[in-house]
């Protein structure tokens, strides 16, 4: 669907319901704010109440320890005035005359841990009840002992210790002389205190070193000044007292003095500290309680509770101070985990929350039911666009409904979704379509039909004829197939093609140009009457731009296409111009290889039936087989020519003949110096007859060696050592005339002395060329060996031998000379390795370079295995040695037939050196007979049992 039928289909609806009634559901959202809101305001109402109650309960706290205190000082006060009523007694007699008194005291207040009266003469008498049974054994108690009287007076003169045992009737169970309890009254504070006021005095708090309770003494002067009356009053109380008073289960309590004491606290354990034999009271910072020591160091101000943290964690703490301890300084201490503290806020909170929740579903789902209607097209289109958004430019963007903005808005997306699918048409095939008119033909389609065009043309110039070829068309009459181009009028082009095609007012024609403003082509198209505007004009101009480039871009990889193709195949003939008896081999090769991959890729069974290649990986295996012998432009043409084996850059018979011709002159020689010296005719014609037919038969069988057409066996090669022992004279210096070369190789050689006698066949220092700075980078281990060679280096580079070469058991070549020819595949890596070929022509350089590797790693020039050989490798190593067997060209060896060849590679086959899977397609395809019929010689073809042949394939064993 184009522009103009979306317009016109937009054009005929109706006008719908406004947008703004959605408004409407803004309320919803007004209400589930404000119940929001409420029960925040809620849970700020409810914390700072629980704040409040909580310092109210904190004042309570104090309150309450103060009343308590009240309870522990008052009887005492009470009973300490009373006693201080009693006449001094001055004997310890009249003194225990008193302990009912005493005893009476201590049972009425349970908090009184001892009573005691001290004199200012020194005496000294207490009593303590012993409840405990570490008391018990600590003094040393009988048994039934109930109280503890211990005394100090002067009996005798000097002041006695002495400690009294009695039972719950103050019946004396035991008395015992301490003469080491030597206590004084005199030097303690609440004696002195008590001395200097008519007033009940109270110490500060401190741990009872007998009992180990905390408490304090509260002492008084008796009235008639002779007696010092004193009393311990423990508070251990006020510690269970604060544990009853916490506020939440993790709140804090402790009684402090005004130095940071701990008077009380839940834990006693805690509270009283051991120094050696000494006992005090903890401080604060002591009781290991953070959230206390923290609120000691910073004391709120005021009364109400003030929150700080600790560890990460929020509390509350308050300060209450004490009145009722005689005056004393104390502080309660209360710090209040807040989470507990606001526990019921944030329930009350939660439930809020919960009830707004609820009405926000109810909310929810009336305002679903009441939007659906309206706005189920905008989930539709937004699902669509979010299909946009996602790079999903296939699906049709377009919702009905009822609403006016809705419809405004699917007509507008519906349009971009339609430009969206033709951009992306297009730009698919300016970058994907190789082929230049299929890709001008796709644009030119995709724009039409897009636009809602009514036609369109495409006309691409060729300069070489001056000629506008037609290259695309879409809709409309028959064009034109060529139109002339005015060179003189090119500014007038496009209103010269349209005229030509009969085109008027409604058409739009672009003139092609690439980036050097050189003439590419011209785009024409027919337009309908709304697409005349500028807006379409400037589009389709935009357009052009990149399709200019597409062309421009698509001729230029086309141009070097071919010249890369036609590089390729120049360097593959001139390879086969150099040697007259390879020619053809560069061309044959690439061929058969290409017919046995086309028979792997069409497989539809077997081992190959998912073996598949694109048409570029097809086009990498083209190049690479092209230039699978690159190499061999090193390769020397005497060597890769050689038909004999004393042939160099000539036949080196030549040589050996003349010598034979020097030997039989000698034997004439030698017959006519007989004569003229008077020897019997006969006998030397005998002579001469024999030794010229001896030297017949040794040159023939030297000649017949130097073909190299059969396997020499040691007899033969024992012969030649023979014939080469025969001696010839030399007159000429053989050191005038040669190179610089040749001359290096006599180096070191001295000269003999003319004339000289020298072998008939040898094999001579100077037959011998080293290496020097030439040697090539192939043995394993070399650091110049950077492409992974593993093969053996000759120790020569040459070798000129006599006797050397013509001992070659089997062909015309030397080991030098054969490696010469095998390095031609070492060049073709190097050269092929230095080139920078794009990315999918990576593997050239490996499928050429290796198809003289063999599949059980004992190939050349790397020694690659199955492992690392491709199909196209394997491939290659099929083609290349069936068409060296059945070549007709080579010097050096007659042609093989059809069965021949089949059988060395089904050899090869079997001793692992080729791919028997590969060989069995080849055979069973029939590629090699196919072959055959378009490069081989009739006679060379006969009948081949490919089942046969099969067979022993699947049967290694059997005998071939």
């Amino acid at each position: 669907m184009g522009y103009v039928s979306n317009g016109r289909a937009a054009g005929n609806a109706g006008r719908g319901i406004s947008l703004q009634w959605l408004v409407a559901l803004a309320i919803m959202l007004g209400m589930l704010l404000l119940g929001a809101a409420l029960a925040w305001q809620g849970y700020r109402g409810l914390r700072q109440t629980l704040i409040a109650a909580a310092g109210d309960s904190a004042q309570q706290v104090g309150k309450t320890l103060d009343e308590r205190a009240r309870r522990l000082i008052d009887p005492a006060q009470s009973s300490i005035r009373l006693l201080a009523y009693n006449p001094t007694a001055h004997t310890l007699a009249q003194r225990l005359e008193r302990l009912p008194q005493l005893v009476e005291t201590l049972d009425a207040n349970r908090m009184l841990s001892a009573a005691y009266l001290g004199y200012p003469n020194g005496e000294f008498l207490l009593i303590r009840r012993l409840r405990e049974p570490q008391l018990l054994q600590r003094f040393g108690a009988p048994a039934g002992t109930a109280f503890l009287v211990q005394s100090v007076s002067h009996e005798g003169g000097a002041l006695q210790g002495e400690w009294r045992f009695y039972d719950q009737a103050l019946n004396l169970l035991q008395a015992q002389a301490r003469p080491e309890y030597r206590y004084d009254p005199r030097q303690r504070p609440w004696f002195t205190d008590a001395s200097a006021h008519a007033t009940t005095v109270l110490t500060h708090p401190y741990v009872f070193f007998t009992t180990r309770e905390i408490g304090l003494t509260m002492a008084q002067r008796s009235v008639d000044g002779g007696t010092v009356i004193g009393m311990d009053v423990s508070v251990n109380d006020l510690a269970s007292e604060t544990q009853d008073l916490r506020i939440t289960p993790g709140t804090e309590i402790a009684v402090i003095d005004d130095q940071g004491s701990v008077v009380a606290y839940p834990e006693l354990q805690r509270v009283i500290l051991h120094e050696g034999q000494a006992v005090r009271l903890s401080r604060v910072g002591e009781l290991g309680i953070a959230s206390l020591q923290q609120l000691f160091a910073e004391p709120p101000q005021g009364t109400r509770p003030q929150h700080y943290q600790v560890n990460g964690r929020t509390w509350f703490g308050m300060r209450v101070q004490l009145t009722t301890l005689a005056g004393r300084d104390l502080h309660v201490l209360i710090a209040v985990p807040a989470h507990e503290l606001l526990a019921g806020a944030r329930k009350v909170l939660v439930e809020q929350l919960l009830w707004t929740g609820a009405l926000m579903a109810v909310l929810l789902v009336l305002g679903g039911v009441l939007g659906r209607r309206i706005g189920r097209p905008l989930r539709l289109l937004a699902e669509q666009v979010q299909g946009l958004a996602a790079f999903d430019f296939s699906r049709q963007v377009g919702v009905g409904s009822q609403v006016s903005e809705v419809r405004e808005l699917n007509r507008v997306l519906s349009r971009m979704s339609g430009t969206i699918r033709s951009f992306q048409a297009i730009t698919l095939t300016l970058s994907r379509e190789r082929d230049l008119e299929r890709m001008l033909e796709g644009v030119l389609t995709h724009l039409v039909e897009a636009a809602g065009l009514n036609a369109g043309v495409v006309y691409l110039y060729d300069a070489e004829h001056a000629l506008l070829r037609l290259a695309a068309s879409c809709r409309g009459e028959q064009y034109p197939g060529e139109l002339a181009v005015d060179e003189g009028a090119r500014h007038q082009l496009a209103a010269a093609v349209t005229q030509a095609l009969g085109l008027h007012d409604q058409s739009l024609a672009v003139v092609l140009n690439d980036r050097s403003q050189a003439l590419l082509g011209i785009l024409v198209l027919q337009l309908a009457d709304e697409q005349a505007g500028e807006p379409f004009r400037r589009f389709v101009e935009e357009l052009s731009g990149v399709a200019a480039v597409a062309i421009e871009t698509r001729q230029l990889v086309e141009a070097q296409q071919h010249l890369l193709d036609a590089m390729i195949k120049l360097l593959a003939d001139a390879i086969d111009a150099k040697s007259p008896y390879t020619g053809g081999h560069c061309e044959r090769v690439p061929q058969l290889a290409q017919m046995l991959l086309d028979q792997a890729v069409a497989a539809d069974s077997g081992p190959y039936a998912s073996f598949s290649m694109s048409e570029t990986e097809r086009y990498e295996f083209r190049v690479a087989a092209w230039l699978h012998d690159c190499g061999k432009v090193t390769s020397p043409e005497y060597v890769v020519d050689k038909a004999t084996k004393l042939e160099t850059l000539y036949n080196r018979i030549h040589e050996v003949r003349m010598r034979f011709e020097v030997l039989w002159r000698d034997a004439e020689l030698a017959y006519w110096q007989g004569l003229a010296d008077g020897a019997e005719p006969q006998a030397l014609k005998v002579a001469l007859v024999r030794r010229q037919a001896e030297l017949q038969d040794d040159f023939a069988f030297v000649a017949q060696a130097n073909i190299g057409g059969e396997f020499m066996q040691d007899a033969d090669i024992q012969r030649l050592q023979q014939i080469g022992q025969g001696h010839w004279q030399r007159h000429f210096d053989n050191r005038l005339g040669i190179s610089r070369d040749e001359a290096e190789r006599f180096a070191g050689v001295p000269p003999p002395a003319l004339p000289v006698d020298e072998p008939l066949l040898s094999d001579r220092p100077e037959h011998r060329v080293p290496w020097g700075i030439r040697t090539p980078p192939v043995v394993k281990g070399d650091p110049r060996n950077t492409w992974g060679f593993d093969m053996r280096l000759p120790a020569h580079s040459s070798n000129h031998g006599e006797l050397y070469n013509l001992a070659i058991r089997r062909g015309t070549l030397n080991d030098e000379e054969r490696f010469k020819i095998n390095e031609h595949i070492v060049q073709t890596i190097i050269m092929l390795s230095a080139l920078p070929f794009p990315r999918q022509l990576k593997r050239v350089p490996d499928i050429a370079g290796n198809h003289h590797e063999k599949m059980d790693g004992s190939g050349y020039p790397r020694r690659l295995g199955a492992q690392q050989l491709g199909i196209a490798e394997r491939v290659m190593a099929i083609a290349d040695i069936f068409e060296a067997l059945t070549a007709a060209d080579r010097p050096y060896k007659p042609p093989k037939t059809l069965s021949e060849s089949v059988k060395i590679l089904v050899f090869m086959a079997r001793d692992g050196h080729l791919d028997g899977q590969l060989l069995h397609l080849f055979l069973s395809s029939g590629v090699y007979r196919q072959y055959a019929e378009r490069f081989l010689r009739a006679e060379q073809i006969d009948e081949v049992d490919v089942s046969y042949w099969l067979a022993q394939m699947r049967c290694p064993a059997a005998p071939i």
